[in-house]
């Protein structure tokens, strides 16, 4: 695949440069996304976790201030007067088990369910379908709840899921290559606060080891790990 000479000038900066604090990096990231279509920003967190050990495995959410810039499909399973909440929190598809059986046939048009906790006795047939691609109700992160307007107003906000993978890294979107730098800034500076409030207790030696950020399509800029902590903390 042919590079375009802004992208291999962004990545000879990244490599030669880096890690860089949290302006450089986000100015670099921005610069490198060269792509025709607005180019997903992520960030990779690598933990001083040993995701072996149940207690030392995160999962959380967070809502990011300045949102994802993602338009989010969003499914509630509910019964009941929860039906007519979910329709005026502005759910995009709701139904009971009509809606599971629809996901039994192979419909997964949706981004995130919600359901309430009285339909997981149902909800649960799904997990093969579901569980494989994130999209699970779960009550650690929000999703299995009563309060089913809360729930999809975040959704809706910019509540983003993060989690450690088999090797210890936690990947999160931030934002769209279109945001402002400032934006970029709030929601990584909100996430990285979040990271570090969930550290686990029983995780030893240092927490944060590397973070990197990049676009769909641009190369990855490291940033100065010291620096993004003490910045946030302030």
């Amino acid at each position: 695949m042919k590079r375009s000479n802004r992208y291999d000038e962004v990545k000879k900066a990244a490599q030669e440069g880096g890690p860089f604090e949290l302006d450089r990096a986000v100015e670099l990231v921005k610069a490198g996304a060269t792509a025709k279509f607005d180019e997903t920003i992520e960030v990779a967190f690598r933990l001083g976790v040993d995701v072996k050990r149940s207690d030392q495995q995160l999962r959380g959410t967070i809502v990011l201030p300045h949102g994802t810039g993602r338009s989010v499909k969003i499914l509630v399973l509910a019964q009941g007067e929860k039906i007519s909440e979910a329709e005026e929190a502005g759910a995009d598809f709701v139904g009971g088990e009509d809606m599971v059986a629809k996901i039994q046939g192979g419909w997964l048009d949706f981004d995130t369910a919600i359901a309430t906790p009285d339909m997981m006795k149902f909800v649960g047939r799904l997990g093969k379908i579901l569980g494989p691609r994130g999209l699970m109700p779960n009550p650690k992160t929000g999703t299995v709840t009563m309060d089913i307007a809360k729930a999809v107003s975040e959704a809706k906000a910019g509540k983003v899921e993060y989690r450690t993978d088999k090797t210890g890294n936690v990947h999160v979107g931030i934002g769209k290559a279109s945001f402002e730098a400032e934006q970029l800034k709030g929601n990584m500076e909100s996430l990285t606060r979040e990271i570090l409030r969930a550290k686990p207790a029983a995780a030893k030696g240092t927490y944060i080891k590397n973070v990197t950020m990049s676009s769909t399509m641009g190369p990855g800029v490291d940033l100065e790990v010291a620096a993004l902590i003490d910045a946030v903390k302030q």
